[in-house]
């Protein structure tokens, strides 16, 4: 006979819980959370501290400071007298101005054609004009500036007998340097300087006495 097969009764199923499954989920949901959150924190703080440097160096390194323009020195190169007291007619008289520019930034300062203008009584008796240039960061550069005076003007002033007379002709200068300063391609900020001198030119031994100079910067 043949033996019958025993059926095994099949195992029962394990179901598991979806209640498991949802709080599998949701721990790793939160993790995921918790990992965004702590990685947008991170950034933000970054953010602020590249921000907060930003503006300490704008306020500190990156600010800009005025250039200081300074005048060293005038020195007569020309000046032809009738009996060592009046200037000849037809004749310029020359001055050169030692002119100095300090740059006190850390980014060079661009300057454009500059001009210098010589008064007389406030007449303008000559005027002299210096190409663009440029000062470097934190350095300061010398410009000679020569200036021709007409002297047909000064002899058409009724105030030059006088001052022939006391031996000493006082004059007055303008000059003016327009530029701009420019850091990292991101500040720049356009500078004009402006300095105004007054001096004092001994006739006889053609020297500059009491020589004064204020100074002004536009931003």
């Amino acid at each position: 006979m043949v033996e019958k097969e025993q059926v095994r009764p099949l195992a029962p199923a394990t179901y598991r819980n979806s209640s498991d499954d949802d709080e599998t989920t949701l721990h790793i949901q939160k993790i995921k959370r918790k990992r965004c959150i702590k990685c947008c924190g991170y950034i933000a703080a970054l953010m602020a501290i590249q921000a907060v440097v930003i503006v300490i160096l704008i306020f500190t390194v990156f600010r800009v400071k005025d250039p200081i323009i300074k005048m060293n020195g005038v020195t007569i190169t020309r000046l032809e007298l009738i009996n060592n007291t009046t200037p000849k007619p037809g004749v310029n008289m020359s001055l050169t101005a030692d002119v100095s520019v300090k740059n006190p930034n850390v980014a060079s300062f661009k300057y454009r054609n500059t001009t210098t203008t010589l008064f007389y009584h406030g007449a303008v008796v000559g005027e002299a004009r210096v190409p663009p240039g440029q000062a470097k960061p934190r350095r300061t550069m010398q410009m000679n500036i020569s200036v021709d005076i007409i002297t047909d003007r000064l002899l058409s002033s009724p105030n030059l007998q006088a001052d022939v007379g006391s031996g000493l002709l006082t004059m007055s200068s303008y000059s003016r340097i327009p530029g701009r300063v420019k850091m990292l391609s991101i500040i720049k900020k356009h500078v004009v300087v402006k300095m105004n001198c007054t001096m004092t030119v001994n006739i006889s031994s053609r020297a500059i006495q009491n020589q004064k100079c204020k100074r002004k910067v536009n931003l």
